[in-house]
């Protein structure tokens, strides 16, 4: 898989799709649990050249949890995907090069980064809004 195009393709294929634009599809992944994740998946283009995937997740908004032991926590627990601030929320993402992305290199990411803001969400805030 080295294209974006191909790389959606295989979203749609694969996931449950709620909504796509050119450059940017999210999609909902549902746990045994039943709570909800979604996932915004983006084409990015680093330095006008190559082309990377972003996958990003809110989990929170940064009003209602205590940043200093969110940040503690995904120090101590995460191994892919960081957290930033976007707006009002708190995301976990990660980003991928497309040239020679192999699938196994886009889903790993994608399950650990949503299961993470999964858990981070239950964790802080109790609830499944995300």
């Amino acid at each position: 898989m080295a294209t974006w195009d191909d790389l959606v393709a295989y979203v749609r294929q694969t996931y449950d799709v709620i909504r796509e634009e050119d450059d940017e599809i999210r999609v909902r992944l549902t746990y045994e649990d039943q709570r909800t994740q979604d996932v915004v998946i983006v084409h990015e283009i680093l330095d006008r050249k190559e082309d990377w995937v972003q996958i990003a997740t809110p989990f929170a908004r940064v009003d209602e949890v205590d940043l200093h032991a969110v940040l503690t926590e995904i120090g101590n627990t995460l191994v892919v995907g960081g957290a930033v601030v976007m707006g009002d929320y708190l995301v976990l993402r990660h980003s991928l090069p497309l040239l020679n992305l192999d699938i196994n290199e886009f889903i790993d990411p994608l399950e650990l980064v949503t299961g993470s803001a999964e858990m981070l969400e239950e964790q802080f805030t109790g609830r499944d809004d995300y």
